[in-house]
């Protein structure tokens, strides 16, 4: 089934240019189009759709609070279903965009970033990966490492997860894929899948984002750090 887009933006022009981009993309399907956070509840409600593209900064609902209120389990028709939220913003990093990734954002995308970019977020978001712009993970995550807020896993969490586990979600929050991740610790892609569920389920979190953003929180990974030295088995 085409993946089902609805994109929210307050410049009509931005809507088009998306919308014509991934209309032209097998299997997407561009469903509707608004320009505000409230609008974008009441088409998200009618359409149910697989992504949403929110801009940050709109008249009326930010961004940020439709997201909030987008990816609660009880807004969607199917609770098992929560939308998917693609960030979509001018700026490279800044409070709304921090609020926006708390407030349960799967992606983060610039919207100078080039056409074949946005259609790999959108279709690693809607199969249940997160995207993180690579030209700003690096300066965002950093930002977190500096604010007080605690990681939301306990110590006693971070220190149940296994060896492989731990390298895994390192991996992740260098930015690394599933596939680079099997190739960076020679193993198999659906072994990498089988450990990053385990780091999700022990940590209690809901998606890749906030795997990467508890490794950066809890000091497991830091903004300035090489990748580590890759180890074989």
């Amino acid at each position: 089934m085409a993946i089902r887009i609805l994109i929210v933006d307050d410049q009509p022009l931005v809507r088009a240019g998306i919308a014509m981009l991934l209309a032209a993309e097998d299997g997407i399907d561009v469903v509707g189009e608004c320009g505000d956070g409230g609008a974008a509840l009441v088409e998200a409600a009618r359409l149910q759709p697989d992504v949403v593209l929110m801009d940050v900064r709109m008249p009326g609902m930010s961004g940020v609070d439709a997201t909030r209120r987008l990816t609660a389990d009880a807004f969607a028709a199917d609770p098992d279903r929560p939308a998917k939220v693609i960030i979509l913003t001018t700026y490279h990093v800044d409070e709304a965009v921090h609020d926006a990734l708390r407030a349960g954002a799967s992606g983060f995308l610039l919207k100078d970033a080039a056409p074949a970019e946005l259609v790999l977020a959108v279709r690693a978001v809607a199969a249940g990966e997160a995207w993180l712009d690579p030209a700003v993970t690096r300066s965002l995550l950093g930002e977190f490492t500096t604010r007080p807020e605690p990681a939301r896993p306990s110590p006693a969490a971070l220190a149940g997860l296994t060896a492989r586990e731990r390298e895994t979600l390192v991996l992740v929050a260098h930015g690394l894929s599933n596939t680079e991740i099997a190739g960076y610790l020679y193993i198999g892609e659906s072994t990498v899948k089988t450990h990053l569920g385990r780091v999700l389920m022990k940590l209690g979190l809901r998606d890749r984002a906030q795997a990467v953003m508890v490794a950066y929180q809890s000091g497991l990974v830091r903004p300035d750090a090489a990748l580590p030295a890759r180890q074989n088995g």
